[in-house]
């Protein structure tokens, strides 16, 4: 594989910054990361300041209201995203459920939700994991019953990523009680506003409520909303879930997060001296920079067997497993470097409720929150646990 990016890839690189640079304003990358609303409203609107200029889905084909970019330029696109600090953008309906709706969504289907999806108008989240059914997914219990021209829905849904404030659910359930586990699920697209859903927060460490249970009674979803045939959905929460994992990989962030890293290290110190000067810790810093970059390399290599039209296969699994490991022990070298002040989880918190509070401001801002919030990298988008499984039976035959 050539390593070194083409004159044409440079030349869109050039664009993302110009881009960047001209739209990208403080007060989208300044918003405080304990603000749950701000957070989301920023979402929304760099969204739709990505649409109104064409940038609103790089790696969607032409004909689809996307720039039609390559993968790498794709890759180009969300690097320099994350390392100027944008906000997100959404991956449920951009990255995850966009593909399968071209892949295998009616035209109907596709002319409705894709175009709201580009734009920012429809928010999505995604209704896979229940209790007892997270890794092992095809287990799930969700039952939906035919009705006429409807489904009738029944069942909870967990770990559900800022559905509190999604629009749509697309939402896997069991509409064959009989088949076998994989062979009687579909894929319904509902409504978030439909009578019969709750959504109920789960508070994690770092004090937000990121994640949600979704509990669906009696849920009326029309037929139409089903993508794909019946029973069919397990082929294409499998095509959904090797397009989670890749982006799992979170190259971009790992570059931001090692920036940071390297001027933290450079601003504390230790018996007088900037702790960057101190080998033994540059040395760690320099060996998560190198599994990093072997990591950037798979996932060119991922997305050109993609350009290629084949399938990204068990490397999907690697780069989750490794972008994961990656990104917390960037988190865990930042704790380390700036010792107990870490324990300033926000603005206002005291470790010890007798001591004064301790400001986190500076550098050590929302630090301790990345870093509780970057342990569910280890379950979700399927665990590292079982991604091994995946890598051992696939290269090594275990």
């Amino acid at each position: 594989m050539d390593l070194d990016y083409s004159a044409t890839e440079l030349a869109f690189r050039g664009r993302v910054r110009q881009f960047l640079d001209a739209h990208l304003t403080p007060d989208l990358c300044d918003v405080s990361p304990t603000d749950e609303s701000a957070q989301a409203a920023a979402v929304r609107r760099w969204q739709g300041v990505l649409h109104a200029h064409g940038w609103g889905a790089v790696s969607w084909p032409v004909d689809f209201g996307g720039v039609g970019a390559t993968p790498v330029e794709q890759y180009l696109f969300e690097l320099e995203c994350a390392l100027a600090g944008t906000p997100i953008q959404l991956p449920f309906g951009l990255r995850m459920l966009a593909p399968v709706l071209m892949k295998f969504g009616n035209p109907a289907q596709q002319q409705h939700f894709l175009p709201r999806i580009l734009s920012g108008a429809d928010w999505w989240c995604q209704g896979y994991s229940e209790p007892g059914a997270g890794s092992d997914l095809a287990s799930l219990k969700t039952q939906a019953s035919r009705d006429g021209a409807h489904y009738v829905v029944n069942g909870q849904k967990c770990w559900n990523t800022l559905g509190q404030h999604a629009d749509w659910i697309f939402c896997l359930v069991r509409t064959d009680a009989a088949a076998k586990p994989q062979r009687g699920i579909s894929l319904l697209l509902i409504d978030m506003h439909s009578p019969g859903i709750t959504v109920r927060p789960t508070r994690l460490l770092d004090g937000t409520c990121e994640v949600n249970e979704i509990f669906l009674q009696d849920v009326r979803v029309p037929v139409e909303n089903r993508v794909g045939d019946e029973n069919a959905g397990w082929t294409y929460a499998k095509f959904l879930l090797g397009h989670e994992r890749t982006g799992i990989a979170g190259v971009g962030a790992s570059r931001r997060a090692l920036l940071r890293l390297k001027a933290i290290a450079g601003e504390e110190r230790r018996n007088g001296r900037p702790l960057l000067s101190d080998p033994a810790f540059r040395r760690r810093i320099a060996r998560i920079e190198v599994d990093l970059l072997a990591l950037e390399m798979t996932n060119l290599r991922v997305l050109t067997a993609s350009a290629a039209a084949r399938s990204a296969g068990v490397e999907a699994s690697i780069l989750k497993v490794r972008g994961s490991e990656i990104r917390q022990a960037i988190s865990e070298l930042m704790m380390e470097a700036v010792g107990e002040r870490a324990l300033a989880l926000r603005r206002g918190f005291a470790p010890d409720a007798a001591s004064e509070p301790v400001p986190a401001t500076g550098h050590v801002a929302g630090l301790t929150l990345s870093y509780l919030n970057l342990r569910k990298l280890s379950i979700f988008g399927g665990s590292n646990e079982i991604q091994k499984n995946i890598i051992a039976q696939t290269i090594v035959g275990l």
